[in-house]
This record gives C-alpha cells, structure tokens and sequence, in this order.
C-alpha cells in the first residue's frame, strides 16, 4: 500500500511552550524551516524574545508560565493576533529535578505536577477550545520513555509524564473524530540541560534535540500518535505490558534503565540542578493567595 502524502506545513501557524531552549527551540527551527509561522512562549522573557530574533523569519517570542490559565490564554490570544489562527500547539514545557523519591520536597513535588502536567492540561483546553469549532487542529504533547515506565530516581517526574500520555490518548479518543489530530512524543535523554549529566542506558544513547524536533515535524506531516524517538526503543516499551514482571526486571537492568535517573553526575548537572532550586524555590515562596489563585 502507497504512502499518504505528507502534509505540507508551509504557513502553519505553530506555538510552542518552554521555546527558549532545548527541544523547544530545536522545533521552533525545524518548523520554521519547513515554512511554518512560529512563536515560543517561555518563563524566561528576556530569552525567549533573544531566541526568537536569532531564529529569525518573523519567529515571534512571547513570556509564558504554563501554570497560569491568564499568561496562557493571553500568549495564545497573542500568538493568533500576530500570524493567524492557531493549527499547532506543543506543549513542551516541563522540568526534571530528580532524586531518592522519599528526600523530595513538597515544593518540588507540586513544582513537577504544575508544570509539567496541569501546564500541559491547560495548553490542551485551551487550544481545543480554539480547534474544535474550526474542525482542524493538531495538539503535540511532549511526554517521555518516562510516561511508559519507572525509572528510579525519578518518580514524582516519571508520574508527571505517564499522566501526560494518559491525558493525551484520552483527549485523542474524544476529538479524533472531529478533525483533531494528537501526538505524543516520547524520547528518552535527551542531550539539553535537563538531561545533563545522566549516564547512558545500554544501547541506548542520548539524542539530540534536533532528533526529537525532526520526529515531531514527521508526526505534524503523517499524523503519527505514538512518537518514539528512537523510533527503536518503541518495541521494547510496547512489549513490557505483556511480560512477567520479573523479566521486566531484568531488562531494565539489563539497559541499566534503572540507573539514568538514579545515578547521576551532579557536577556535570549543577546548573539545571541550580536552576531548578531556583524555580522551585521562587514558586514556594508566592503569596498564598496567588497559589489559591491557581486552583
């Protein structure tokens, strides 16, 4: 059986969160590349507007915090006044502190669900609110080999990112009928700052950015659901549901997946680790009535 064409995306109007850097920023100029109108959204103003002048081709970058129904909806309400109606959304933004599950703070905790779920849940209200009355849309959600298993030292991140896929697939039973398109993407590390400093599972190493932007523009052109990236490391996922537990085990083991997260460099990861205290830390000091305001 031929192929399906691939779906142009010449003058697809894309928004992207967590923009400034990393994957976000490795999509923005794949995309862009391929003739989409862009913008980033990020926390960091100062470098997502900075990233979006060094991306060029009218790439527009606007402030954004995932966390706030406000600073989202004005950043999409934004995004559309300046190139049109919205076709994409990635919701990219995420965080990974990591650590023995029992010496993780509360602050880092809620930190992890805020971002990196109800920021995502959010984005995906949001943009279907604009998608569903048009029939077309196409929401992108950036999960992780995490969202499909447990990797120590990272439980409340692995959580986070297994919900991520639940919400996805969920959301694509209800609007799949209704011209929406959803993806989720699932890499394993990933070589930012986030991912730095964690050792290497067997046989398995660290990709690129541009790898999982290069996946994420396929998906946008074929409809792809399930976005592994490696495309290889699907088949060992997809297996582990109908394996005895022990020989799950032993695998893990075996790919010394149960080591990434769990043994770290913290000298190679100090100032993802440095910049996270700082986030973590900022939002545990908001004024009570601004964190009410959020629920």
């Amino acid at each position: 059986m031929a192929k399906a064409p691939k779906k142009s995306l010449v003058g697809t109007v894309v928004a992207i969160t967590g923009g400034a850097r990393g994957i976000g920023r490795a999509t923005a100029a794949a995309l862009i590349s391929q003739g989409a109108q862009v913008a980033i959204g990020d926390i960091d103003a100062a470098l997502v507007e900075s990233t979006a002048v060094e991306l060029g081709a009218g790439t527009v970058g606007l402030p954004l915090d995932v966390t706030e129904r406000s600073s989202f909806a004005a950043f999409l309400a934004e995004v559309e006044r300046r190139l049109g109606p919205l076709d994409v959304l990635v919701n990219n933004a995420g965080i990974m502190p990591i650590g023995p599950f029992v010496d993780e703070s509360d602050a880092t905790a809620d930190r992890l669900i805020d971002i990196n779920l109800r920021g995502v849940i959010l984005g995906s209200k949001l943009a279907l609110d604009r998608f569903l009355p048009r029939g077309r849309g196409h929401l992108v959600n950036i999960a992780s080999t995490a969202g499909k298993s447990g990797f120590p030292g990272g439980a409340t991140y692995c959580a986070t990112k297994h919900a991520v896929v639940g919400l996805s697939e969920t959301i694509r039973g209800e609007v799949r009928h209704a011209g929406i398109d959803v993806s989720i993407v699932m890499p394993i590390v990933v070589k930012t700052e986030l991912g730095s400093g964690l050792p290497d599972a067997r046989g398995f190493k660290p990709v690129e950015p541009e790898d999982v932007a290069a996946a994420i523009v396929e998906a946008l052109q074929s409809g792809r659901v399930d976005v592994y990236v490696p495309r290889r490391i699907g088949p060992v996922l997809r297996s582990q549901p109908l394996l005895p537990r022990t020989v799950v085990d032993r695998i893990a083991h075996f790919f010394r997946g149960d080591q990434v997260l769990a043994n770290p460099d913290h000298a190679a990861r100090a100032a993802y680790e440095q910049r996270m205290a700082e986030t973590i830390g900022a939002a545990d000091r908001e004024p009570a009535e601004s964190v009410a305001s959020r629920s």
